[in-house]
């Protein structure tokens, strides 16, 4: 078969079988089909979109291009949770460890900031010495031994997306509904799971920006994991300003900290215990949801998650102690305030305009080989619907260099609303699927 005859069919809208998009898989990912055809499909895909027995397809291809994680020799079930990418949301390092200290294992197969979004392994590596590159038996290890462990994608783990997702960001086609489900699902289902809790995002710090785009993505993502025999539920929630106060690596672990220790951000509390019931829930540890969430806060108030991700932060090589002594983390050099404007009720934080803030200073970056600051982001001082005075302060910005500082201060001005009348109070979580 031929590559340009794939292409042309997919830019018509016609549904490519099992075989044809193996072939085009397989053919990529060992160099024998080159990044510009491989591009003129992906661009096709965003355009023609995929039937659910193709996006299954791909998902299976791409798992198939690395080797299948056997998680059959840890006792237990397996569930992993994932979120799509917003700002400031740092839940899987809150949910993850209240789940393992309920009883659950989880495998978590986590991701890198990509342009205004951040990413999970950054934020762990934003602990001194916190090694994310376990081995596989490094990994199977420390899953027997602590019940969580965090690990990227590796060379043996769905090599295929890794290549796939490098392409889609430098030719626009990173918000295709089924590229993205594939690309999740892939990695997901690489590892001997039994779950998967999925966090939709939807808003202005989304990749999805209209409530009915995340439903689609959600049920599909949901349908793939069915046809592969595990338990999916997704939730589909706000990310129309950034979640709790912190956006920044080393800042979204000290924010962490506080939260486990239950003193963190109520919205950031609230959505992180319903994604560890939920995992509790899938990991049969209760019979019903509500039982779930009465444990999750349970293992909450009594620090059992704080310790879990203390032991799994010292298991990877990390210093635990930062959890309790923020000094230890990297911590930026300079701050500024931005204040604002006028008297009034703050109507928006545009969340997109913030996590570009803080990727512009070093938070994160535009191509997957750009280097991080981990001790840059922005603190937030109020939320939506907070009244505040004229001068008062909105946010700190902290830097460590002030080349594109004032790029980064016009945009966090840009991203603030002030408004005389209080605005509407908005869901955080909008739907569940599943």
């Amino acid at each position: 078969m031929r590559t340009v005859d794939l292409i042309h069919r997919k830019r018509d809208g016609e549904e490519l079988s099992a075989e044809e998009l193996s072939f085009l898989v397989k053919a990529y990912t060992t160099g024998e089909i080159p990044d510009y055809q491989m591009s003129a499909f992906l661009m096709a895909t965003f355009f023609s979109g995929m039937t659910d027995r193709e996006v299954s397809s791909l998902t299976d291809c791409i798992i198939a291009s690395g080797e299948k994680v056997d998680l059959s020799g840890i006792p237990g079930v397996k569930v992993d949770k994932h979120s799509t990418g917003g700002v400031g949301d740092k839940t899987s390092l809150i949910s993850a460890p209240i789940a393992a200290a309920a009883g659950v294992i989880v495998p978590m197969i986590s991701g890198r900031a990509l342009g205004h979004t951040g990413g999970t392994l950054d934020k762990l590596e934003s602990i001194p010495g916190f090694r994310t590159n376990l081995t596989i038996d490094e990994f199977k290890a420390q899953l027997a031994k602590t019940g969580l462990a965090f690990i990227g994608q590796t060379q043996q783990i769905a090599p295929a997306d890794g290549k796939l997702y490098s392409l889609r960001d430098a030719t626009a086609t990173v918000e295709s509904i089924p590229l993205i489900a594939s690309s999740i699902m892939s990695k997901k289902m690489s590892v001997d799971l039994d779950a998967v809790v999925l966090d939709v995002k939807v808003g202005s710090g989304a990749f999805m920006k209209k409530q009915v785009d995340a439903r689609r993505l959600a049920q599909m993502m949901v349908g793939i994991g069915r046809r592969m025999n595990k338990r999916v539920q997704a939730l589909i929630t706000d990310m129309n300003q950034p979640l709790g106060y912190a956006i920044g690596n080393a800042l979204e672990v000290m924010e962490v900290s506080q939260t486990l220790q239950n003193a963190g951000p109520v919205d950031l509390t609230r959505l992180s215990l319903e994604l560890a019931a939920r995992m509790i829930f899938l990991g049969k540890k209760t019979a019903t949801i509500e039982e779930a969430r009465e444990l999750a806060q349970a293992k909450l108030v009594d620090g059992s998650g704080y310790r879990k991700l203390k032991e799994v932060i010292a298991a990877q090589g990390g210093n635990p102690q930062v959890l309790d002594r923020f000094d230890l983390l990297p911590n930026a050099t300079g701050a500024r305030e931005i204040s604002s404007p006028r008297g009034g009720y703050v109507a928006a934080i545009d969340a997109e305009l913030i996590g570009q803030a803080s990727s512009i200073i070093g938070a994160g970056r535009d191509k997957k080989e750009d280097g991080i600051d981990p001790a840059v982001g922005v603190i937030l001082e109020v939320k939506v619907g907070q009244k505040v005075e004229p001068g008062s302060v909105l946010c700190r910005l902290y830097y460590t260099n002030e080349a594109r500082l004032d790029d980064a201060g016009e945009l966090i001005e840009d991203a603030f609303r002030i408004s005389a009348n209080p605005p509407d109070e908005r869901n955080l979580i909008l739907e569940v699927v599943g």
